[in-house]
């Protein structure tokens, strides 16, 4: 496996901070899509980084800590519900990943972009189809971005633990769909992924109950929700 071909190709163009961007959580029914940035010194492989759909949990969360100890620069961002709703999922990924490379501390001035579309950005860039699985660095945010949503899945479950969140982290298990049908959807659904779960019209419109716990104010859910995800950036 040649887990540098990518980042060789653009320092052999002359760039020197290349930064490999990845997202998480663009087909779960709830919570934000998240993506992250790396850069890694030049040559440099970590061993067991791999796209991180092929990595165990316990795997994962262990070389996040490995990654961020010997990265140059990372960034985590996310794009939430609200938005994912607005622009749709793909463009709220766009926004992510931008908002990723835009947040490095120590600046990219080159961009590998999983997948097939490129976000806009400032700096020269390209797409690389699969490149979790052919690219060290992209493989590396596969894997800040994957820990970082799933972490903060879990803190979503603390504060509405009917719905699981913590086992299937938004996914649209058996489970979670049960969950939703029985309680209705809470404001971390993604609204627009969840007709397919209701048979007919009607049947939507009786069971669309956004709610919260009664027991914890919307306020200050919105602001817990916003600082969890600034901690999870750092």
């Amino acid at each position: 496996m040649e887990w540098l071909k990518y980042e060789n190709e653009a320092l052999e163009k002359g760039y020197t901070n290349i930064c490999g961007v990845d997202e998480a959580g663009r087909g779960p029914l709830a919570g934000p899509v998240c993506a992250a940035a790396v850069i890694l010194p030049n040559g440099h492989i970590i061993d067991g980084v791999n796209d991180s759909k092929k990595l165990t949990e316990k795997k994962r969360e262990k070389l996040f800590d490995v990654i961020i100890d010997e990265c140059v620069s990372y960034s985590i961002a996310f794009a939430t519900v609200e938005e994912i709703e607005e622009l749709n999922i793909l463009n709220a990924t766009m926004l992510a990943m931008q908002r990723a490379v835009e947040g490095l501390d120590v600046k990219a001035d080159y961009a590998m972009i999983d997948g097939n579309r490129l976000p806009p950005l400032n700096i020269p860039a390209e797409c690389i189809v699969k490149g979790d699985a052919n690219s060290m660095s992209i493989a590396a945010a596969s894997i800040l971005a994957k820990v970082a949503r799933d972490r903060l899945c879990l803190k979503y479950d603390e504060l509405y633990p009917e719905y699981g969140f913590a086992k299937h982290k938004g996914y649209g298990t058996k489970l979670h769909r049960e969950m939703i049908l029985k309680y209705g959807p809470c404001e971390i659904h993604r609204k627009s992924f969840l007709k397919k779960i209701y048979k007919n019209a009607n049947n939507w419109e009786k069971t669309n109950r956004w709610h919260w716990r009664k027991s914890i104010p919307k306020i200050f859910k919105e602001k817990w929700i916003q600082n969890r995800c600034k901690e999870l950036q750092h």
